[in-house]
């Protein structure tokens, strides 16, 4: 009978391992101190939620509920999504767990999971990762500039030099039509060499072709109107003060009058993050303001504004950013089965007292065992032997300078002795 073959993971989906795990955690970790300090605190959503909440935010039209979503019927008919973005689900928690009244001006950041059924790229896979906050309950420009300044900070804290912030405004219920006729006359004019998809997004949702992916389209849309030519006073007037403030805080941005965001519920301010090298989408992430959107899910007429990073593509741009070597202080070696109960309390004592430790099994020469601790990049391997035992000390060897210090760790002392001992042997003392 052949052996079973092995079971390789989802198209799309991949694994994150240690060394892409610690500089992701240094990446949120660094979120969370610049959000804290602007009084953000974090919110921990669903992965799973219901689809109705997805298609009245994001738009029917959009692609990622016509194309992009995994939704399924839950065994009582319910239709559920894996959540494709976060904003909707930060809404509705919003709402059902009162905080519209509680605390109407909510700021909330959130990091996790989410998932589109693209074609896998570059940092761009089906489940992907996301850092994101979100103002809610304030319509005014500050609230904007303010975030964009905080979204800047954290850019510059963890090293993504590259990236650049650009801006725009789409206009809002007042000016928005307006802009979507002269798209849809334009998309019109130009039928003949617009994809089939929008050829559908002319009628069904015209703002939609500044999206399009396929080059011709992109081609012809360098030529299409701009928001900026259809901007009412309200939205021009609210444009230029976050401009002003931006300027006023020197954060760098560039005006990008093309740019929209790929989902409905966005107006006037839109933003992205931009950097160099990530291939042909170049996007770390954006966001913009969503003053309609709490009203589409059926709370009151609550403004908000935010965005969301994704943090492949974060990575990416922030190559320099590393968390701490995950190597422990020291790596347990016992030279024989006698030896392997003495091995554990040692290792149990010293984790006690606060320290990482490395345990290896028995039954291996001492090179084997100093190579395994090595592999662990370990600074200290304690050795503990026959000789060691008899004595009741382990001998410690620094592994840093390849040497035997004839150093000991005496095995009946206590987790905080035994850790305030080798911490000295770490730095150098006796």
């Amino acid at each position: 009978m052949s052996a079973p073959q092995a079971i390789a993971a989802v198209k799309g989906f991949r694994d994150v391992l240690p060394d892409e795990s610690r500089r992701w955690r240094a990446l949120e970790e660094a979120a969370e101190r610049t959000f804290t300090r602007y009084g953000f605190g974090e919110i921990r959503l669903p992965v799973v939620e219901r689809t109705e909440l997805f298609a009245r935010s994001l738009g029917e039209t959009t692609d990622i509920v016509e194309k992009e979503m995994y939704s399924f019927a839950d065994r009582d008919t319910t239709g559920l999504t894996l959540r494709p973005e976060a904003t909707a689900g930060v809404v509705r928690a919003y709402l059902e767990n009162g905080l519209v009244q509680s605390d109407p001006t909510a700021r909330l950041f959130y990091r996790g999971p989410m998932f589109r059924r693209e074609r896998p790229q570059r940092g761009r896979y089906r489940q992907f990762y996301q850092i994101g906050a979100e103002v809610l309950g304030r319509d005014d420009p500050l609230a904007d500039a303010e975030l964009l300044v905080m979204l800047e900070r954290y850019l510059a804290a963890v090293g993504a030099r590259a990236a650049r912030l650009e801006l725009n405004s789409v206009g809002d219920r007042v000016c928005r039509p307006v802009y979507r006729e002269r798209l849809r006359e334009f998309g019109r004019a130009h039928l003949a060499g617009l994809c089939p998809d929008c050829h559908r997004r002319v009628e069904r949702n015209p703002l939609r072709m500044l999206d399009c992916k396929v080059e011709s389209c992109r081609e012809i849309m360098t030529r299409a109107p701009v928001a900026a030519d259809s901007l009412c006073d309200g939205c021009r007037a609210h444009l230029a003060q976050v401009r002003a403030l931006l300027e006023q805080e020197r954060v760098a941005y560039v005006m990008n009058p093309r740019l929209v965001r790929g989902l409905d519920y966005y107006c006037r301010t839109a933003f992205e993050v931009v950097a160099s090298g990530l291939g042909a989408q170049n996007a770390v992430g954006g966001g913009g303001r969503y003053d309609g959107l709490v009203a589409a899910l059926g709370g009151p007429d609550v403004p908000g504004v935010g965005f969301a990073l994704g943090l492949e593509r974060l990575a990416m741009a922030a190559p320099g950013t590393e968390a701490e070597a995950a190597g422990p202080a020291a790596v347990i070696l016992p030279l024989e089965a006698g030896a392997i109960g003495p091995a554990l309390a040692l290792a149990t004592r010293l984790r006690d007292g606060g320290l990482a430790i490395g345990l290896e099994p028995a039954g291996r020469s001492l090179k084997a065992l100093l190579r395994a601790a090595d592999r662990r990049r370990a600074r200290l391997a304690a050795i503990l032997g026959e000789e060691e035992l008899r004595a009741g000390r382990a001998t410690v060897r620094d592994l840093v300078r390849h040497q035997d210090r004839r150093q000991v760790l005496p095995l009946d002392a206590s987790g905080p002795e035994l850790a305030r001992l080798l911490q000295a042997m770490i730095g150098g003392g006796e």
